[in-house]
């Protein structure tokens, strides 16, 4: 026998409508930042001249600040989806347990 509390939580609109925009949000981010990361990987495996290009007379190369760059990428899209859980997907999961709740 199911709760009956998770059963309302379930069949409110406002659930459906939360599940909908996190999977969507998570998957999005997720296909970027695979593109980003695969995407890098891909230059190692096939360009490897390309990130083997020396910056300047130094020793850095052309890999070292774009593997940095998916780095900081990562930790962008991590504070974006963190931002948007703590607001939007916060305040649906709120209004969910008030309507619940009466």
């Amino acid at each position: 026998m199911a709760d009956p509390v998770i059963a309302r939580i379930r069949s409110n609109p406002k659930y459906a409508e939360l599940k909908q925009k996190r999977s969507g949000f998570g998957w999005m981010l997720t296909l970027l930042m695979m593109v980003v990361y695969y995407g890098y990987i891909a230059l190692i495996a096939f360009n490897k001249e390309f990130l083997g290009q020396r910056i300047g007379e130094g020793v850095t190369t052309v890999g070292v600040p774009i593997g940095m760059g998916v780095i900081v990428f990562t930790i962008i899209i991590t504070g974006i989806y963190v931002r948007r859980a703590n607001d939007e997907f916060d305040r649906l999961t709120r209004e969910i347990l008030q309507e619940v709740s009466k």
